[in-house]
């Protein structure tokens, strides 16, 4: 593979060596990261700074008629729309279905969007290990507008804030069980809480639940990067399209506030530093995985820890000096 010729397609905006170029990064074999971290260099700084949007939801709030209704509105204006939609894999076979796509027909044909649907794997929160990779790739390929879908709703979804500029909150109009049921540390982290469906008989419902959610945002603590009036809720309405471009002037505003007042580049910074060492960590967990040697010597602390010989603690004290990681 010829990485200078894909790296130069990738900046001319070829969707073709987009998505080779993404299914190289996900690709877990050796000689593909080494291309992957070299693809990555040539493309570094070659790119514009995307808007990234995180977008999570509860099951059937209706994620992707939001993500294709908000995405064509966006490419009606004229901009490039990324959607990084990850789909959770079996635990048991390791397999995914992969349909956004399919979900998104109208968006996945336009000229100016790109829709990839990538496998979770084993990644907590439902963001695969390599999406943030991927959303680099996407902003070298000249994309104005990156947005990650991840998987439900849950305390492991703050992995998508470390990756994205801002975080969107998907709801389905509901009573008070809905609002007790999402938890505090998504309602913590997120910018906007877009109420969908409120269109037709659930309208009146959508708007009081609006109001529930705009009463609980402002029990919690405020943030110091945000202005006087975010996090916000408001109403929305994927398939009739209203309140789509209000949403997107609130998401503008907010983002601008925070280049304005130093607050953008210092997340930005942040993030990076927690991705580096989260590539650590997983470096780390993968030297215990990928030597015979060594999953020999974690099953065989394994087994001490089930049969009550050995604490936990001390065992994990003794793997970390065996990795050479020091004492814990």
């Amino acid at each position: 593979m010829d990485i200078d010729e894909l790296a130069g397609r990738i900046r001319n905006g070829e969707r073709r060596a987009l998505a080779r170029a993404i299914t190289l990064v996900e690709s877990t074999r050796e000689d593909h990261r080494a291309l992957a971290v070299a693809l990555g260099e040539r493309l570094a700084g070659a790119g514009m700074q995307a808007l990234r949007l995180g977008l999570s939801g509860t099951p059937g709030v209706g994620k992707s008629t939001f993500i294709e209704s908000f995405g064509m509105m966006l490419v009606g204006q004229g901009l490039k729309v990324a959607v990084l939609a990850v789909d959770p894999s079996s635990a048991r076979s390791g397999g995914s279905i992969l349909g956004d796509k399919t979900r998104m027909e109208e968006l996945s044909r336009h000229p100016n969007a790109f829709i990839r649907p990538s496998p979770s794997q084993s990644q907590l929160g439902g963001v695969a290990r390599r999406t943030r990779e991927v959303v680099a790739l996407c902003e070298a390929a000249g994309y104005d507008v990156v947005l990650i879908e991840t998987v439900g709703v849950g305390q492991s979804e703050t992995m998508v804030a470390e990756m994205s500029d801002l975080f969107l909150l998907l709801l389905a109009p509901a009573g008070g069980d809905e609002l007790q049921g999402v938890k505090r540390g998504i309602m913590e982290i997120a910018d906007l809480i877009l109420v969908n469906k409120a269109d037709g008989e659930l309208k009146p419902v959508a708007t009081r639940t609006c109001a529930d959610y705009s009463g609980a945002l402002h029990l919690l603590r405020k943030r110091p990067e945000d202005p006087a009036d975010f996090p916000k809720a408001m109403t929305v309405s994927a398939v009739e399209g209203d309140g789509l471009e209000r949403a997107w002037a609130e998401m503008n505003t907010l983002a601008d506030w925070r280049r304005e007042h130093g607050f953008w580049e210092a997340r930005r910074a942040r993030q990076a530093r927690h991705w580096f060492e989260e590539e650590v960590r997983l470096g780390l967990l993968a030297r215990l995985t990928g030597s015979p040697e060594m999953r020999r010597r974690l099953d065989g602390f394994g087994r001490r820890v089930a049969a009550g010989d050995l604490a936990p603690g001390v065992a994990a004290k003794e793997m970390l000096h065996l990795l050479g990681a020091g004492s814990a």
